[in-house]
């Protein structure tokens, strides 16, 4: 239990860092209600480019948003795929995710590149408590951020749009659009999330991307079966999810401890998101044949009553 308390620290900070690309995840797959494969690249993508970028010299600030604008890119690619081309989000997603493997290899011109100057987020120890409470500070701006956006009259549209496709497009709103708007935005962040999950390992590598799909599902999954008891409201549902990131890997790191097989922490992942998404469901279905089961004896009672009556 040592060695996990002592590594939860590190469990938090690579929460909160993902907990950004699960909140990308959040508006395509809660939000536009579209599964989208995309950001298995497209973190990667945003890892790449700030590195790449950030090692010629740029400003750290300026790389970050660079990042987050060849995520749009690479959203908006997906968005038009599907709905110009008439392809199926998901699939649309995986052509994308293909795509951007290679684009990225190209980008650092190599399978992964070290960053070489110094940055906001370290994996230094004595910086860790400064990682954590820049990537809180970021995880509330951009909740804050997200907050305002969809409660105006677009992101409304937008929320519309994934809640109803065809009431919204009797409405005149421009569904289409709203889609590749929204996948963009996704994946915007996922790849700002790619841009700090660098800086705090230090490199960026074409494989970092490998399963964040699950990573972003389970984190919205825990997170949201958290608050949906206490509360509907948009914001906190977000926070929700990067708290859903950050038990998310300090279930991993205690497994970790446990000295459990590397090979297996794959499948780990995918139970976990199982027994989230099946348990709710399961209970559901028990109450509901619970349910079913007393109106029937009831109704049997009463049917027996009114005879006896008669």
């Amino acid at each position: 239990m040592e060695a996990f308390f002592n590594g939860l620290p590190y469990a938090v900070a690579q929460g909160l860092i993902w907990g950004i690309m699960a909140i990308g995840v959040f508006i395509t797959y809660k939000v536009l209600d579209v599964a989208d494969l995309t950001v298995d690249g497209s973190i990667a993508t945003g890892g790449a480019v700030f590195v790449v970028t950030c090692n010629a010299g740029m400003n750290v600030a300026l790389c970050m948003l660079l990042a987050f604008a060849a995520g749009c890119i690479a959203g908006t690619v997906t968005g038009l795929i599907h709905t110009v081309c008439g392809i199926q989000p998901i699939l649309a997603g995986i052509l994308t995710q293909l795509m951007l493997w290679s684009l990225n290899y190209k980008i650092m011109d190599r399978a992964n590149t070290a960053l070489m100057k110094d940055t906001f987020i370290t994996m230094n120890i004595d910086l860790l408590g400064y990682t954590i409470t820049w990537a809180l500070l970021i995880c509330i701006g951009i909740v804050l951020l997200l907050y305002l956006f969809f409660g105006t009259e677009f992101g409304c549209a937008i929320r519309a749009t994934g809640d109803n496709e065809h009431m919204s497009r009797a409405q005149g709103i421009n569904v289409n659009f709203n889609k590749v708007f929204g996948l963009m935005l996704s994946n915007g962040l996922v790849a700002f999330s790619g841009a700090m999950l660098a800086q705090y390992q230090g490199a960026a590598d074409i494989k970092m991307g490998s399963g964040a799909i699950v990573i972003g599902l389970a984190s919205i999954v825990i997170g949201t079966s958290l608050v949906s008891k206490l509360t509907r409201n948009f914001a906190i549902t977000l926070i929700g999810t990067v708290v859903g990131a950050v038990i998310y890997f300090s279930i991993y790191q205690f497994v970790v401890n446990l000295d459990f097989s590397t090979e297996l922490l794959k499948m780990l992942s995918a139970i976990v998101v199982l027994i989230f998404l099946a348990v709710p469901n399961l209970k559901k279905k028990y109450f509901s044949v619970k349910r079913s089961k007393k109106v029937a004896a009831e109704a049997s009672v009463a049917e027996k009553g009114g005879e006896e009556n008669a």
